[in-house]
């Protein structure tokens, strides 16, 4: 488990662009099988995360269309909570960072690590504006 002053300004480069943040599995549970799209990302302490995934998750919201609902999840910090994410991306392996798109509860879209590992945010940005374009 990382210390809560580590992980702190890199939750804060989701929570401040509108991401909430989940700490329990039921919270994960009751928000992914609500009505309407989700993006939810699998933030890390790597530098992936901080050079691609969480840029790339902000800059995809400059969109026509964006996801209903936005949360994280903390991978090595909020165990409960970051299982019961990946339980709803199977048949995807555990992978951090990633980044998934739910409809109605159902996994439509999903970004795992080598997706994002040594591509520009913009990149991810653009792959995820194309998923958003097709399901909100």
């Amino acid at each position: 488990m990382y210390p809560p002053e580590l992980v702190k300004p890199m939750r804060e480069d989701l929570t401040r662009i509108g991401f909430t943040e989940l700490y329990t599995s039921e919270q994960v549970d009751q928000a992914v099988k609500k009505e309407g799209t989700t993006l939810m990302v699998v933030n890390s302490v790597c530098g992936c995360a901080a050079a691609n995934a969480r840029p790339g998750a902000g800059l995809s919201l400059q969109n026509e269309k964006t996801p209903d609902q936005l949360l994280t999840v903390f991978a090595g910090v909020d165990r409960d909570a970051v299982d019961a994410a990946r339980a709803h991306m199977i048949p995807f392996p555990p992978s951090s960072p990633s980044i998934a798109l739910f409809k109605d509860g159902e996994l439509v879209h999903m970004l795992e690590r080598h997706h994002i590992e040594g591509r520009p945010a913009e990149m991810i940005a653009d792959n995820l504006k194309g998923a958003y374009n097709e399901y909100c």
